[in-house]
């Protein structure tokens, strides 16, 4: 081409590319809506640096063709979050995309996908070398000049590949707009053909990444190469992948129950940890690994829009059950009680999806989470009313306990061997700083109803909104008379019913934290023995005035805040901070938290708090809390909730300098740079 051609050509490039940036500009200045949120970084860009950035990334899949020299090629678009196209090069729209390519099929003999894009690891430590699955290299681009894109596979499909089989293409990419102040954009997509034309009917879609999502928030790994969905991850998590380094294969199914189990595996806890040895010789160690709710609760990952959900009831193998199971040796029988089982062929016959009885053999019945059995009774217990509630008056408190099918429980019955019921009175709910708690397993009973009496009184100082709470556990023997059999401790749930001290305002406590939303990973609170299942009861104990200092022996004084959003905020950091926290619990038992590895963001307030209660100003009800180990005791209120994450020693000190004591009260002036109109509200300071 001569110079003048070529010239011809990039001023042609560029007005196509100028046209359709000018187009999106009108898109972007005339469009009513608004797409972002407070929660992310790109709400607060003015109008011009919207217009001018243009966030986002978004990948579309046009077409995917094999030619006759078998390099797969595929036309994809790119756009920004308002559909207009953005330059791959970063030359014409701000920042620099990176995509990346997958190929894999499903063979006919087979469920899982075989990757055609690999490349040969050798192992520096073992000096083992082995294929993996991988992202194609040495593939070339050609622009259309709208945003569109060709891009031509530097890999050849094999000869004879098998042009009837289901193939999967999947992207990868990424755009980084973090140098003007956004984030890191990502985007995943795949697209499922049949090189010879028919109709997709083979499938893998086993897990949908929103169910990982509901601990993730999002799900990432890799860095920042922006692998965040699972269709994409499992074209490359195959069995055909090893990491030659551990010998540990990284096969989805078998990988993703490991890292989960963590902890729990029986390898781990024989001695062995769980490590991958993963890019420029990078230790993943999963061994400390706690998965927030009980692993036999299959559904929490397996579950719709999944077509696919219920393979692991279906299709169980020696690969996946020994996955979690690793001290089972199914070749040899070693802890199996079938003996030897060489290949898959046999497993579904032993272990059919569901059986007559729970916590049999099969799937289902092996996997049945106490909590969830149907043998169980799910005690509930109703506060009916609370009489004698003046200052210094000792209340009466009558309710009734019943099971699923409404007959009555005794409360007698709640009270057997390690069963337990109690009342817990408390208050005020302006923010609770006083709890008293007895055994009400002997409250008189008759017809259904119960009724207890405290033997404490209220304080005589008290005012305002106080509540009883209950809390209990009923010992439940689950498949008696087999050799199953086993007691379980049936949490009773919490009952909270509020009442006026003084006047007759009856004010609840505010909530704070949505329990649903806990819920997204705990599945179900199931705290201190059975005891505690509500958030509405956890803050009762947990409050500004608490520590473990009943608990804590004298060598490790000062006593540790176990205020809740002390607390929660710290074990949610975990292994992010700076500082040491250990809680002493029941038999002073220490509990350290600095391991934990929360699998979201915690810039997501939202991810467990209800709109509104992470702001600042707090409501002036909020009182300090007492906090003997910090650097200051007590701690105003807003202070206490940041600093715990937030707990380094310059954090501490820019706190405490913006407190004052006047008049001999104490003040915090967070609100003044932090209130949600200020430059660092605390929405826009966590915005993602």
């Amino acid at each position: 081409m001569n110079p003048k051609g070529r010239s011809r050509k990039v001023i042609l490039f560029s007005s196509l590319f100028l046209l359709g940036t000018a187009l999106g500009i009108a898109a972007i200045v005339q469009g009513p809506e608004q797409v972002y949120s407070a929660l992310q970084k790109a709400f607060y860009l003015s109008e011009a640096d919207a217009v001018w950035i243009r966030p986002g990334l978004n990948v579309e899949i046009v077409s995917v063709t094999i030619p006759m020299d078998l390099k797969p090629v595929v036309v994809f678009k790119l756009t920004d979050d308002k559909g207009q196209p953005l330059d791959r090069l970063g030359n014409l729209t701000p920042g620099v995309i990176n995509t990346s390519f997958i190929l894999a099929y499903i063979p006919q003999n087979s469920t899982q996908y075989v990757a055609y894009t690999v490349r040969t690891q050798t192992s520096p430590i073992t000096g083992v070398s082995a294929q993996q699955a991988a992202a194609d290299t040495r593939g070339t681009y050609y622009s259309f000049g709208d945003g569109s894109y060709r891009y031509t596979f530097g890999t050849a499909l094999p000869v004879g590949f098998d042009a009837s089989a289901t193939h999967t293409l999947g992207i990868y990419a990424t755009r980084d707009l973090r140098e003007f102040g956004l984030s890191l954009y990502a985007d995943n997509v795949t697209k499922s053909f049949v090189p010879d034309g028919r109709q997709v009917t083979k499938i893998r879609d086993v897990v949908p990444t929103s169910a990982c999502n509901q601990c993730h928030d999002p799900l990432s790994a890799h860095g920042v190469t922006g692998r965040r969905d699972v269709d994409t991850c499992i074209l490359c998590h195959t069995p055909q992948t090893t990491d030659p380094d551990t010998g540990n294969t990284v096969d989805m199914k078998v990988m993703i129950h490991k890292i989960h189990m963590g902890k729990n595996l029986p390898s781990v806890r024989a001695g062995s940890p769980y490590r991958i040895i993963g890019f420029g010789q990078s230790v993943a160690d999963y061994s400390e690994v706690v998965f927030p709710q009980d692993m036999r609760n299959c559904t929490a990952c397996h579950q719709a829009p999944a077509q696919q959900v219920n393979n692991w009831l279906l299709n169980p193998t020696a690969e996946t059950c020994g996955s979690c199971h690793d001290n089972v040796n199914f070749k040899t029988g070693q802890n199996h009680a079938g003996g030897p089982q060489p290949t898959n062929r046999d497993c579904a016959r032993c272990h059919w999806p569901e059986g007559i009885y729970e916590y049999d053999a099969s799937i289902k019945g092996a996997h049945t989470v106490p909590y969830k059995s149907t043998q169980l009774r799910y005690p509930k217990v109703e506060i009916l009313s609370i009489t004698n509630t003046a200052p210094g008056q000792k209340p009466t408190v009558t309710f009734r306990i019943t099971d699923k099918n409404g007959a009555p429980i005794a409360p007698a019955e709640m009270g057997g061997t390690r069963g337990r019921l109690a009342l817990t009175l408390a208050g005020p709910t302006s923010d609770y700083r006083w709890y008293l708690q007895e055994a009400a397993n002997n409250a008189q009973y008759a017809n259904g109803i119960a009724t207890y009496t405290f033997t404490g009184a209220i304080p005589s100082d008290a005012s305002g909104t106080y509540a009883v709470v209950s809390e209990g556990r009923l010992v439940t023997t689950l498949n008696p008379g087999t050799t199953k059999q086993f007691t379980y401790q049936e949490p009773a749930g919490n009952a909270v019913k509020f009442f006026a001290v003084t006047g007759t305002t009856v004010t609840p406590r505010r909530a704070v934290v949505d329990q649903a939303k806990c819920n997204r990973c705990h599945d179900k609170l199931i705290l201190h023995g059975s005891n505690r299942t509500e958030i509405a009861a956890c803050v009762i104990c947990h409050n500004p005035a608490t520590t473990d200092v009943s608990r804590r022996p004298a060598s490790a004084l000062p006593a540790e805040s176990v205020d809740m959003k002390i607390m929660i905020h710290k074990i949610h950091t975990g292994e992010e901070l700076e500082g040491e926290y250990t809680v002493y619990g029941f038999g002073s038992v220490p509990f350290n938290y600095n391991h934990v590895l929360y699998p979201g963001d915690r810039r997501n307030c939202l991810a467990c708090h209800v709109a509104g209660t992470f702001t600042v100003p707090l409501p002036a009800t909020v009182t300090p809390s007492t906090t003997p180990r910090d650097l200051w005791n007590p701690m105003l209120p807003t202070s206490a909730a940041c600093l715990s994450c937030h707990d380094s020693v310059s954090a501490a000190a820019h706190a405490y300098l913006n407190t004052a004591t006047i008049k001999g009260n104490s003040f915090e002036s967070c609100s003044v740079c932090h209130k949600e109109s200020a430059a660092f509200a605390v929405t826009r300071s966590h915005a993602r």
